[in-house]
């Protein structure tokens, strides 16, 4: 072959493949539809990260800890708070029943975020942005901008707080996704504010705060109610070949807390427990919970962020809705000063928000690599 064809070859392939890079950047949904029997090179995991899938999966399924709130509420609150504590702890997981929340809404919700990722790409790909604040965003895989190998899945992440603020910025198609992301955000909201105060109470911390306000209500609990929240729509295709890639890798939440409504017909989302990857049961009518980093940075590492992935279906596509929370978007985030002592030193640096934003926006998420850049290496290194 002449070096002149030679050229031409090399110059058609580069050709291709920023035409194949653009056409990822639209999302698995846009690539799906296409009627792929493959999956792509792009989406496809070095062989020590893929999933091992089990044709005998029930013998790596999980149930989870469960907490009531109707015991937090109740007579038996003690041991609803040791039980939680527990979770937290041993699992950085666990499922909550009779939250409260009512069916309504989360039929609604999971109703409107379907008919979003029905649009039409056009439609869709108005709300896509590289701003990692930006009050909706639109987007696939996990940080696209970064991602050297995408995953199967696209969302839409709706900044929540406070909605006077942000509700302009939201989609206006479906119709019906403000009302549904309005309503849905408020219960879930007052649910997790529920959950902080029950587990600043299982931390000894709510009991030992002085300062006091005159209505009763601490400083401490005061930043919690001005917290963060942010919904998340994740979208899975059915994948034809899902023992090569993932719906989303392993990775733990930023947050304080993420409330997480599984599909409760098709299971994905995987914990790492005891060493292994292990499939979560969902409960009909419950919100799986976990720690986020923000909670380990809080709690002095008493309770751990955990390690979790999605798995995708070769045959039915897969939704779950997560309600991610913290403390406020300009809040600090440090260790209590009340959990720290000689015994338990101190363990992780101050954290602004903005240095998560930063760090997601310049680093390849994988695994835990953010907490453990915040992670003191000795004592007094701060």
């Amino acid at each position: 072959m002449s070096p002149a064809l030679v050229l031409e070859v090399q110059t058609i392939c580069k050709e291709d493949e920023l035409v194949e890079s653009h056409e990822y950047h639209k999302g698995v949904k846009h690539l799906s539809e296409r009627g792929l029997t493959k999956v792509p090179r792009k989406y496809i995991l070095p062989a020590l990260e893929r999933p091992l899938l089990s044709k005998k999966d029930g013998a790596t399924n999980l149930k989870l800890p469960i907490i009531d709130i109707a015991q937090l509420q109740g007579p038996d609150r003690i041991h609803a708070l040791a039980s939680l504590s527990k979770a937290c702890e041993e699992y950085g997981f666990f499922q909550l029943i009779n939250h409260g929340i009512a069916s309504e809404s989360v039929v609604d919700m999971i109703q409107a975020a379907r008919k979003f990722f029905e649009l039409p790409f056009e439609e869709r790909s108005k709300y896509m942005s590289k701003d990692q604040s930006a009050p909706v965003r639109y987007g696939t895989s996990f940080n696209q901008n970064k991602d050297r190998v995408f995953c199967w899945r696209d969302f839409i992440k709706l900044n929540c707080h406070p909605l006077s603020d942000v509700l302009p910025h939201w989609p206006s198609s479906p119709a019906e996704l403000r009302q549904a992301v309005v309503n849905y955000s408020i219960e879930t909201r007052s649910l997790y504010l529920m959950l902080a105060k029950a587990i600043l109470e299982s931390l000894g911390l709510v009991e030992t705060e002085k300062n006091i306000d005159e209505n009763g209500s601490c400083d401490l609990l005061k930043e919690f109610e001005n917290g963060s929240q942010l919904i998340v729509a994740n979208f899975y295709p059915s994948c034809p070949e899902p023992d090569l890639t993932l719906g989303i890798p392993p990775h733990s939440d930023y947050g304080f807390l993420t409330l997480l409504l599984p599909d409760e017909e098709v299971k994905g989302l995987q914990i790492q427990h005891e060493g292994r990857w292990v499939t979560v049961e969902p409960i009909p009518n419950s919100f799986v919970v976990n720690v986020g980093d923000h909670l380990e940075i809080f709690s002095n590492g008493k309770y751990r962020s955990v390690l979790h992935r999605v798995l995708v279906n070769p045959l039915k596509s897969r939704m779950s809705i997560a309600s991610l929370h913290s403390l406020p978007f300009n809040s600090m985030i440090r260790p209590s000063p009340k959990l720290v002592n000689d015994a338990n030193p101190r363990r992780y640096k101050d954290t602004a928000f903005a240095t998560f934003i930063q760090y997601m926006a310049s680093h390849e998420h994988k695994n835990k690599n953010f907490l453990e850049s915040r992670r003191l290496t000795q004592q007094g290194d701060a």
